[in-house]
């Protein structure tokens, strides 16, 4: 399954799901001083694009030390996606993740990693830079805007919030979800295929 840089940014926008996790990064940012917030969510958000870069940068260095497969890590990672946005269309975002409510500042954990740069994240830069290595720019630039909306939204988190309403942002993680299943089905297949024609 070949991406375009749009269909890129569209499907790490879908991973990274910053309007489903809304419930946890204003859980999490409340209990920061209010003159922190822009560092804090802005150093989050640094950490969480460094970590994804490193793993879409040594993408086929950890395929070949592994030994595994382009098509075996496209199923794997389609699986992944499949879980995930089967949980974005059955709980909530504050379900995946438990905020720490000890009103300790947020560093690295749980908002820059697993709430952005989680497990199924990874596997999709990981993916991404496999699959196509020639155009690594381009994975880079949508990683780079994606990144960009999530810190956008984990500053606004909780006037957003306000102006959609909790009904809304729970229907839009759940759309999220059904164009998550859709293309996750899609990877899993394509795998599949290129396993089958391929061997």
């Amino acid at each position: 399954m070949d991406h375009t840089f749009l269909s890129a940014l569209v499907l790490l926008l879908l991973v990274l799901d910053p309007l489903g996790s809304l419930p946890v990064f204003i859980s999490v940012m409340r209990q920061v001083a209010p003159e922190r917030r822009t560092l804090v969510a802005a150093r989050e958000s640094v950490l969480a694009f460094v970590a994804l870069l490193v793993f879409m940068l040594s993408g086929q260095a950890f395929l070949t030390l592994m030994r595994l497969s382009e098509r075996s890590l496209e199923v794997a990672g389609g699986v992944i996606l499949l879980i995930i946005a089967v949980r974005m269309i059955f709980a909530s975002g504050s379900e995946m993740y438990a905020a720490d409510g000890k009103g300790r500042e947020p560093f690295l954990f749980p908002l820059a990693v697993p709430l952005l740069a989680g497990p199924s994240a990874m596997a999709t830069v990981l993916l991404l830079a496999s699959r196509q290595p020639e155009r690594l720019l381009d994975w880079v630039a949508a990683l780079t805007a994606a990144m960009v909306v999530s810190f956008a939204v984990l500053l606004g988190a909780d006037r957003i919030r306000r102006w959609i309403g909790s009904s809304m942002v729970s229907a839009l993680e759940k759309l999220m979800g059904l164009v998550l299943t859709a293309i996750a089905v899609e990877m899993i297949l394509a795998g599949l295929k290129r396993y089958f024609v391929e061997a």
